[in-house]
């Protein structure tokens, strides 16, 4: 599976931002899509997540009611809608791939990533 990231940029605090990831490769029947993000010197956390099937997304608290995750499913793609952005959230975020269908928060859990995007919020 190849996860392939990009959306990335700069924006101005209170401004949006659309993340887009397209997988490709093999598919599973079920699986989660998740979103992490990583500031430098900091651990990597969870964004939000969605699970394929049903389209159940579970946010972090931090980013609830102001990200919001989609699905494309003829093009295989997730997006993360980032509405309000805070110069806090500026990271680089990753797309990720579980083969579960839990929706979890760990990133231990994710089997594929992407590469990172670089998203910069200017205060």
């Amino acid at each position: 599976v190849q996860l392939q990231a990009s959306g990335g940029g700069l924006v101005q605090a209170g401004g949006s931002l659309t993340l887009s990831c397209a997988a490709s490769g093999r598919t599973f029947s079920s699986y989660v899509m998740g979103w992490f993000r990583q500031a430098p010197g900091k651990e990597r956390e969870f964004v939000g997540a969605m699970r394929w099937s049903d389209g159940y997304s579970y946010y972090a608290e931090s980013v609830k009611g102001r990200f919001t995750i989609s699905r494309d499913n003829a093009k295989n793609t997730v997006y993360l809608q980032m509405n309000s952005l805070k110069p806090e959230d500026t990271a680089v975020y990753y797309c990720a791939l579980d083969r579960s269908a839990v929706v979890s928060s760990s990133r231990y859990r994710y089997d594929y990533w992407g590469q990172g995007t670089q998203v910069t919020v200017s205060s």
